[in-house]
């Protein structure tokens, strides 16, 4: 296979695989030849670990009871307030991200612009990164908060298989991507290469 970009109408940068003759599918490995079902096209990963985000929560609310109370800033104002604050800023994320890559356009072409040009989950880090802090800090509890914490190494794993098919599809071109571009948390500094 062979990556070739080019820019849509929406300005959105993509790179698409041309297969050239000779190409041949390799047994166990996701190539044209072997589509991405539509589920995995819109949804990846996304349903396996928000059920385990609940699962891990009711654990986290379980563990409460026993230990009991431990307040982070005892306020209920600004429990509400940081709860507001961090929906917009996941409905904001969430909205971007699927304005940036529509679901019928998923699993076709890797996209590196829009909200994926800071994120290679933006859908998943709207959630990770911005909601699970805010429910944390509204319910109040460290153990929450830990919970939120919990959350970034539980849905590393949870993509390793998802990011593994995007590099299989895309190649070079996906690792160059993964270099620059941050899985939940967007990379404010890029590591530049000498030369």
């Amino acid at each position: 296979m062979q990556a070739t970009g080019h820019l849509r109408d929406s300005g959105v940068h993509v790179v698409k695989l041309v297969a050239r003759s000779g190409d041949r599918p390799q047994p166990g490995r996701y190539t044209h030849d072997m589509p991405m079902t539509q589920y995995q096209r819109i949804f990846g990963t996304g349903p396996r670990g928000l059920a385990i985000s609940f699962a891990t929560l009711f654990l986290a609310y379980a563990a409460l009871d026993r230990i009991g109370p431990w307040p982070i800033h005892g306020s209920e104002i600004a429990g509400y307030i940081i709860l507001g604050l961090s929906l917009i800023a996941t409905l904001s994320i969430a909205l971007w991200s699927v304005r940036s890559l529509p679901p019928s356009d998923r699993g076709k072409a890797l996209i590196t612009n829009g909200a994926f040009r800071y994120f290679r989950h933006p859908l998943y880090a709207s959630f990770l990164t911005f909601f699970d802090f805010g429910l944390a800090l509204y319910l109040d509890d460290w153990i929450f908060f830990g919970w939120a914490i919990a959350q970034h190494p539980i849905w590393h794993l949870n993509m390793l298989g998802e990011e593994r098919l995007m590099r299989t599809e895309f190649g070079e071109e996906y690792d160059l991507y993964c270099q620059r571009t941050g899985r939940f948390v967007p990379r404010l500094f890029q590591r530049h290469s000498p030369g």
